[in-house]
C-alpha cells in the first residue's frame, strides 16, 4: 500500500471514527481565532517597534508579512487541525502515519503551556490595575511607578495569577461551546472599548502629532532587521507555532471555508493593531511619554496619563479592562492546547484535563510571578529573570521551530493538504510555493535573529 493510500485511510478514519466531537459554529470559530490573535503584545510591543522602525512604513511592512507569510502559515495550521481532528501531536501523527511527527507536535504544546505560565502573570497585572483604576486608587498626584514596584514586589501577583487561571479554566472546562460563548461576548466588548478609547484620546491636545507619527511613513528607518522584526511580530500576533490554531482547527466544521476564516482572522488582527496604535500614540504624544517602554508603558506611564485626564478613573479602568479582555481571550486559546492533548493522548475527561493542566501551569508560573521585582528576584541568570527566560525560550525558540514544522509538514509531507484546504489549483500552488520555499527560509532567519545567534 502506498503512502498516499495510507494517508487517505487515515483522513477518512478521522472523519468517521476518531477525533474530537467538539465543534465551533462558523462565526464562533472566527471569533475564537481572532480572540487568540489579539493580545497584550499589540498594546506595548507593537507601538515600540513601530516607532523604532519607521511608523506607518513599518506598519505597511508588518501588513505585508502578515498577509503573504503569516496567513499562509495560519491556514496551514488550521488545515492540519481540521484534517487530523486532534491536538497538534495527535493530528500530525494521524495525517502522516509516523510517530516522529508527534514529537514535533509536542513541541508546540510545550510552547503554549510555558507561554500560558507567564502570560497569566501579566494578565493578572491587568486585572489588578483595572480594579485600582475603577476604584480611583490611581489618581493625579499618586506615585504610579512606586505603586507598580510595590505591587510586583510582593506576593499579590501570585493571587492574581491564580484568579486568571481559575477564570480561564472555568471557561475552557466547558469545551468548544464555552470558548465560543465567551468570545461572542468578549470580542464585541473589546471592539467597543477600543473605539471608545480611540475617540477619547484623539480629542486630547497634541494627539494629532501622535497620529502623524503613527501614520506618516519614514522609509529611511526600514532595514533588513525591520523585515525580520515585522515577520516575527506577525507570527506572534497570529498565535502561530504554539498549536492554538491547530487545536481550534480540529473544532471546525468540514463545510467552513478555511480561506475565508483565515482572511477574517488576519483582518481582525490588523484592525486591532491599527486601533491600538491610534490609542497609544496619541496618548503618549499628548503627555510627552516615550512609547518604547514595554510593560512600563502600560503600568506606569499610561496610568499617569489617564489619571491626569478629567474622569481619568473611567478611561484608565476601561484601558485595563481592555487589556484584561485581550489577555483572557489569548489565555483561553493557550490553555486549550495542552488540555486538548491530555484528552486525546490519555483519554482524560475534560474536567480532569482542565484541573490538572491549570494546576500545573499555575505552579510553573509562580517563579515568573515573583521573579519580576518580587520575593524571588534572585531567580536571575545573566541579564534575564526566570520570567524573561521563560518568555525568551518559548517565544524565540519554540514558536519559530513550531512554525517551521508546520511549513515543512504541509509543504513536503502531507499529500492531501489541497483537498482539506479547499483551494483551487492556482491558489494551492501559490500556497505550496510559500510554504516550501519562502516561509521556511524567513522563519529560520527570524529564529536565528531573535535567539541572538546572528545579527542582521
Amino acid at each position: 500500500m502506498s503512502k498516499d493510500q495510507q494517508a487517505n485511510m487515515v483522513h477518512e478514519e478521522t472523519d468517521t471514527t476518531t477525533g474530537t466531537k467538539e465543534r465551533f459554529s462558523r462565526s464562533g470559530f472566527i471569533l475564537a481565532a481572532i480572540g487568540s490573535s489579539v493580545g497584550l503584545g499589540n498594546m506595548w510591543k507593537f507601538p515600540y517597534i513601530t516607532g523604532l522602525y519607521g511608523g506607518a512604513a513599518f506598519f505597511l511592512l508588518f501588513t505585508i508579512c502578515l498577509l503573504f507569510i503569516g496567513l499562509p502559515v495560519l491556514m496551514a495550521e488550521m488545515t492540519i487541525g481540521r484534517g487530523g481532528r486532534g491536538s497538534p501531536a495527535i493530528a500530525l501523527v494521524r495525517l502522516s502515519g509516523q510517530r516522529l511527527w508527534g514529537g514535533f507536535g509536542v513541541l508546540s504544546i510545550a510552547g503554549a503551556f510555558f507561554i500560558m505560565s507567564f502570560y497569566a502573570v501579566v494578565a493578572g497585572w491587568t486585572m489588578h490595575y483595572a480594579v485600582l483604576s475603577f476604584g480611583g486608587v490611581i489618581h493625579e498626584g499618586v506615585d504610579v511607578a512606586a505603586t507598580f514596584n510595590n505591587f510586583i514586589g510582593g506576593f499579590l501577583p501570585v493571587l492574581w495569577q491564580f484568579i486568571v487561571m481559575v477564570v480561564t479554566g472555568w471557561i475552557v472546562i466547558r469545551g468548544a461551546s464555552g470558548i465560543e460563548k465567551f468570545n461572542k461576548v468578549l470580542i464585541p466588548a473589546l471592539v467597543l472599548i477600543l473605539l471608545f478609547l480611540m475617540v477619547r484620546v484623539l480629542m486630547l491636545p497634541g494627539a494629532g502629532t501622535g497620529v502623524e507619527f503613527f501614520l506618516k511613513p519614514d522609509f529611511s528607518k526600514l532595514s533588513n532587521e525591520s523585515v525580520l522584526v515585522a515577520l516575527g511580530h506577525a507570527f506572534f500576533s497570529l498565535s502561530l507555532g504554539m498549536g492554538t490554531m491547530m487545536t481550534y482547527g480540529a473544532y471546525v466544521d468540514r463545510e467552513q471555508s478555511l480561506g475565508g476564516a483565515t482572511l477574517a482572522v488576519g483582518g481582525g488582527d490588523l484592525l486591532y493593531a491599527l486601533l491600538a496604535g491610534l490609542i497609544i500614540f496619541p496618548t503618549t504624544f499628548a503627555y510627552g511619554i516615550e512609547p518604547g517602554q514595554g510593560p512600563g508603558l502600560a503600568f506606569v506611564a499610561l496610568p499617569a496619563a489617564f489619571s491626569a485626564m478629567p474622569v481619568g478613573w473611567l478611561f484608565g479602568g476601561l484601558f485595563f479592562l481592555l487589556l484584561a479582555i485581550a489577555a483572557l481571550t489569548s489565555c483561553v486559546s493557550l490553555l486549550e492546547v495542552p488540555i486538548a492533548y491530555a484528552i486525546d493522548r490519555w483519554g482524560w475527561g475534560r474536567n480532569k484535563a482542565t484541573i490538572v493542566t491549570c494546576s500545573l501551569c499555575f505552579l510553573v508560573g509562580i517563579p515568573s510571578a515573583i521573579s519580576v521585582g518580587g520575593a524571588a528576584q534572585g531567580l536571575h541568570w545573566g541579564s534575564r529573570s526566570f520570567f524573561d527566560w521563560t518568555d525568551f525560550i518559548a517565544s524565540n525558540i519554540i514558536l519559530p521551530l513550531g512554525g517551521l514544522v508546520v511549513t515543512i509538514f504541509v509543504g513536503y509531507v502531507w499529500k492531501n493538504a489541497a483537498k482539506e484546504a479547499g483551494l483551487t489549483a492556482g491558489w494551492f500552488m501559490l500556497w505550496l510555493f510559500i510554504l516550501r520555499y519562502v516561509a521556511p527560509i524567513l522563519i529560520v532567519l527570524v529564529f536565528l535573529h531573535t535567539s541572538g545567534i546572528i545579527k542582521i
